[in-house]
């Protein structure tokens, strides 16, 4: 009789097991999140503009999943209305969620060539990213020649800036785990007007894996700053070289692409000084998210 009891308790043991293996088998993956959740990773880069410093205010992060099985249904939301409420969509499917972020001043032009910054990586609900809002606070300014100027917002606009997505521009690149770069492009977004400067956001996501970069590097250092400006019949991208010459454009899409460098040199009140002829490299390649180097760019006077 007590031998039938040992069986009964053992049996009751390993079934309980089981249960509970397969509850874990249903609701986790392999990177310890339960199913219905997925991990962001969202980044910052620069595509520079002639400044010294551009300092934005970033106060929060927040976005907006569709957790539909057909993303595609929602194609016709009114976007930029659910953008500007930050509050529950009527479709149910649509879900806000914070990000994980370290809110303050990031000056952007420490972000180039090839540097960025992990802005957040949050787990939140699986599904596809329609939105991106980044809220901004009202400290936001640029140096220009050592001067500082207020960064304003046109009369009107939203104190954030609202990236819309087709959801499916991440890249999966762990269990669960999704990661995408933001490039925000000073050259378009900085705009002088009236004597002040405005700021008009223009941001282009890409994925480092996926899309293709040149980099290379300008000299005589006399020559220095210099804008790289690498343009395509499609795309445009902006670099400004660091001191020591070296520039690295990202995020390219393949296509055959043309590469200018102008040289900046100013005197005080603006005028060009020692003036260096700009130079011109055509038919750049870039194709399977590729790495073109051009080598060092002598320009002359």
């Amino acid at each position: 009789m007590k031998r039938k009891q040992l069986l009964i308790a053992a049996f009751a043991i390993l079934t309980t097991s089981a249960m509970i293996a397969a509850c874990n088998k249903g609701t986790s993956t392999e990177n310890g999140l339960p199913a219905s959740q997925q991990s962001v990773s969202l980044y910052l880069t620069d595509g520079p503009g002639v400044f010294n410093n551009v300092f934005l205010d970033i106060k929060s992060v927040e976005i907006l999943v569709d957790t539909a099985k057909n993303t595609r249904e929602h194609d016709g939301c009114r976007w930029d209305s659910i953008g500007s409420q930050l509050r529950k969509p009527d479709t149910a499917s649509l879900i806000w969620s914070t990000l994980n972020f370290k809110a303050g001043i990031y000056d952007l032009l420490q972000l180039r060539n090839g540097v960025d910054t992990l802005l957040s990586t949050t787990t939140i609900p699986k599904g596809s990213v329609r939105l991106i809002r980044i809220d901004l606070g009202t400290s936001n300014s640029i140096v220009k020649d050592s001067v500082t100027y207020n960064l304003l917002l046109p009369s009107g606009a939203p104190s954030y800036i609202l990236l819309k997505l087709q959801g499916d521009e991440w890249e999966h690149f762990t269990t669960n785990g999704y990661r995408l770069w933001l490039d925000f492009d000073v050259a378009r977004s900085i705009v002088y007007y009236n004597g002040n400067y405005y700021l008009v956001p223009f941001l282009r996501p890409f994925i480092a894996s996926q899309t293709g970069q040149i980099e290379g590097s300008v000299s005589p250092k006399l020559a220095f700053p210099e804008i790289v400006k690498v343009y395509s019949t499609t795309d445009t991208s902006y670099a400004l070289p660091n001191p020591d010459g070296k520039f690295k454009v990202r995020g390219l899409k393949d296509g055959t692409y043309t590469m200018l460098i102008h040289s900046l040199r100013q005197d005080s009140l603006g005028i060009a000084i020692n003036p260096f002829k700009d130079s011109t490299i055509n038919n750049i390649v870039i194709k399977n998210a590729n790495s073109v180097s051009v080598g060092n760019i002598v320009l002359h006077n």
